[in-house]
């Protein structure tokens, strides 16, 4: 549903409310009324289909949180400003197991609209390092990783970032790997 719609019905019924207040003196349905116009505001600023991705995320149910996900068909129509990172972060998240090439993108947005909360922010940028090191930008990914390690002050992915530095400082392959067309260099 296009976010200004539920503005609009937000009006509408506090207008009701307003009427049944006034004009037929029932302040009790009024009231209720009202109550009920604070819902549609409410998924004005919180969209009601992430917050189903968020709550199928928690339960480790990835499929059923892209099946939300991919319902919200045009984010900037229908999700407000404030949500936009918060969308390309659940894709990255719901993508990474399946999708791992489509996640760096999609993280790169996500910081670039803004993450509210600090370990979003450093799930996000712990992403970006795993897609740095496995492209084998070294340097870039131990950047990122400071900077993810920095961010998660509640040490919620302390053993993520642990293990990924350990992979750092395992060699790489290709450095050490020799090619197997130069062994017969010098037959021909």
């Amino acid at each position: 549903m296009n976010k200004y719609i539920k503005i609009a019905v937000a009006a509408i019924l506090i207008l009701l409310g307003l009427y049944m207040m006034f004009y037929t003196r029932s302040l009790g349905w009024g009231i209720v009324v009202f109550l009920l116009a604070a819902i549609p505001i409410a998924l004005f600023f919180k969209n009601e289909y992430i917050l189903l991705a968020f709550w199928q995320l928690r339960k480790q149910n990835m499929e059923k949180a892209a099946e939300w996900l991919s319902k919200v068909t045009d984010y900037q129509g229908q999700l407000h400003k404030t949500q936009y990172g918060y969308f390309h972060y659940l894709l990255g998240l719901t993508q990474a197991q399946d999708h791992p090439t489509k996640v760096e993108p999609l993280m790169k947005k996500a910081l670039e609209y803004g993450l509210n909360m600090k370990h979003d922010r450093a799930m996000a940028t712990l992403n970006l390092a795993a897609a740095a090191l496995s492209k084998g930008r070294r340097q870039e990914g131990q950047k990122l990783l400071e900077e993810a390690k920095r961010l998660d002050s509640a040490g919620m992915m302390t053993d993520q970032i642990k293990m990924m530095k350990d992979q750092l400082k395992m060699p790489t392959m290709q450095k050490h790997m020799h090619n197997p067309n130069m062994r017969q260099r010098g037959r021909f």
